[in-house]
């Protein structure tokens, strides 16, 4: 990377620190086992509606073994309204039962461990060890995505490739923050369909790749 796109990509970076200064997770959560359940919900479902039926549920069921002892039948109910509801209280149930089994009821902080939990994968993964535990990851979701592409973070036609990317050329300090300066920027100016360029704050420094669009993000 020559000198000239190092200053472009710095200049990316501390404009979307300097918008989004707030930016934080999307789903609410307490513990790393409800931030854990939240993200495997939020699965092809929006944060909003996530954060309406957690509450319910984490006061019914704080921990793995309260949840797996509710089965797939009494996990439905809770979960109807997030989507794909029988496949997700499966992979819930099966993940409850691994947590208590053998991790003594907590959620693992290694990443292999957590990625062989059912319905768990590696954007499930960051997640969590980004916000529950403060290891450095980025998590690629379609925002994530679509905006480094079409920006010039990356220049990748996979999840995979785009995250390997922007752990390249992203501080490693930042990589927790920058998922959710991308987040919040995709939801709220770079959108899928119609992009508000002229409200960019990093418009000037944007290759607009108008990247390739992701339909199926990994779990």
């Amino acid at each position: 990377m020559d000198k000239k796109e190092r200053q472009r990509l710095d200049a990316i970076l501390s404009g979307l620190k300097a918008a989004y200064p707030d930016a934080k997770p999307g789903l609410d959560f307490t513990n790393p086992f409800e931030l854990l359940i939240a993200t495997m919900l939020s699965a092809q479902c929006t944060d909003k509606q996530v954060n309406k039926v957690t509450p319910a549920l984490f006061r019914d069921c704080p921990n793995p073994a309260s949840m797996a002892a509710l089965g797939e039948e009494g996990l439905i109910p809770y979960i109807r309204s997030c989507g794909f509801f029988a496949t997700k209280a499966k992979h819930i149930i099966q993940a409850c039962l691994i947590l208590c089994e053998k991790y003594q009821g907590q959620v693992p902080q290694d990443r292999a461990a957590l990625e062989s939990l059912p319905g768990v994968g590696r954007k499930t993964a960051n997640v969590v060890l980004a916000n529950a535990f403060g290891v450095p990851a980025i998590a690629v979701d379609t925002h994530v995505f679509r905006v480094s592409n079409r920006l010039g973070l990356a220049q990748a036609t996979t999840v995979e490739k785009t995250e390997k990317q922007l752990m390249e050329r992203i501080p490693e300090q930042d990589w927790s923050d920058a998922h959710h300066w991308l987040i919040y920027h995709g939801r709220q100016i770079c959108s899928a369909r119609s992009p508000k360029c002229g409200l960019c704050p990093v418009a000037e420094h944007c290759k607009n790749l108008a990247g390739p669009t992701q339909k199926s993000v990994a779990k």
